[in-house]
């Protein structure tokens, strides 16, 4: 029987002060495969990083998580804490959007990716600093033996964020979660970084869960996408079935949203995602929808098929 390496299961997120729950993930449910290349995408404020920090139980106090998610056949949420610090780093590993607050800025880049190895593995610290080495010339920093001694803020962004891949991969993991790893570098600089992510995915045969708001790049190396609006998935299918065969509103205004030829003008999605105190009774991209009828604003579609394996939130996707 086939098991998928990671199983999240109806997750819901909700944050509490003075004495209200506010719920910001809504029963999120996806699997990744071993070897497999997913993603999730959406604007920012749709849930998804809290979707990945759940995975990795790195939630702040204030937050509760209900739901199940099981990683190798074991459920994270019933892990004690010292199994969790195990687990990550060397079996679950992320890549963090911004690496300057990611990185401790005292300590120099090789101290902190010899730091992981020496945390999860029975290694001395100089074979733990010949294996940073390594790591640094895996992810293409030239003269790694000279920028292991680099503290962070001698780097570029594009460096920095290498040092953090090379951190994520430093144990081998089976899964690397990448949240939105290339949103601040220039356009040159995140082809670099994605193309070595997906080089290092193939080599180590990890599985990467990629976290983006960019549709381009989940054309170029997803294989399976779920697309998320204000802490709900609104469509799931494979990456071909996404763009040829579009089945919500709202991904059909991410696609539509993409630079295509010069000089063609973009069509924005209208509106803003709504505040999740302030969220409408029916079908929550409501507002924002060109397609939206009365039916709509009365109750909340639940995923219907639209194909084989490619479910939409939506009541007219058929007719999309």
């Amino acid at each position: 029987m086939h098991h998928p390496l990671l199983s999240v299961e109806d997750l819901s997120v909700s944050f509490i002060s003075d004495k209200k729950s506010l719920k910001t993930v809504d029963g999120v449910t996806f699997k990744v495969d071993r070897e497999d290349f997913f993603a999730i995408v959406g604007e920012s404020g749709s849930g998804k990083t809290l979707t990945a920090l759940s995975i990795m139980k790195l939630l702040p106090p204030n937050a509760a998580s209900s739901g199940r998610i099981v990683f190798k056949g074991e459920d994270i949420f019933k892990k004690s804490n010292e199994e969790l610090r195990q687990m990550r780093g060397r079996d679950i590993s992320m890549v963090f959007q911004e690496p300057m607050t990611s990185l401790n800025p005292v300590f120099t880049v090789g101290f902190q990716i010899a730091e992981v190895l020496l945390n999860h593995l029975d290694i001395t610290k100089k074979e733990a600093m010949d294996r940073t080495v390594e790591l640094l010339k895996s992810v293409k920093i030239p003269s790694p033996e000279l920028r292991i001694k680099d503290y962070p803020h001698q780097m570029s962004g594009g460096m920095r964020q290498r040092v953090m891949i090379a951190m994520a991969i430093a144990c081998n993991p089976s899964l690397i979660i990448a949240d939105e790893p290339t949103t601040a570098l220039d356009v040159t600089i995140q082809a670099q970084i994605l193309e070595l992510l997906g080089g290092l995915k193939e080599k180590n045969r990890m599985s990467l869960f990629l976290i983006t708001h960019d549709l381009g790049i989940v054309a170029e190396w997803a294989r399976r996408v779920e697309v998320m609006y204000a802490g709900r998935i609104v469509e799931k299918a494979s990456v071909n079935d996404i763009f040829l065969n579009t089945g919500h509103p709202y991904t059909r205004g991410l696609l539509e949203s993409l630079p295509k030829r010069k000089g063609e003008k973009l069509i924005p999605v209208p509106g803003q995602v709504p505040r999740l105190n302030e969220l409408p009774a029916g079908c929550k991209f409501a507002p924002r929808c060109r397609y939206v009828i009365p039916a709509c604003w009365e109750k909340e579609p639940e995923l219907i098929p639209v194909s084989d394996d490619h479910f939409s939130r939506c009541i007219r996707a058929m007719e999309i």
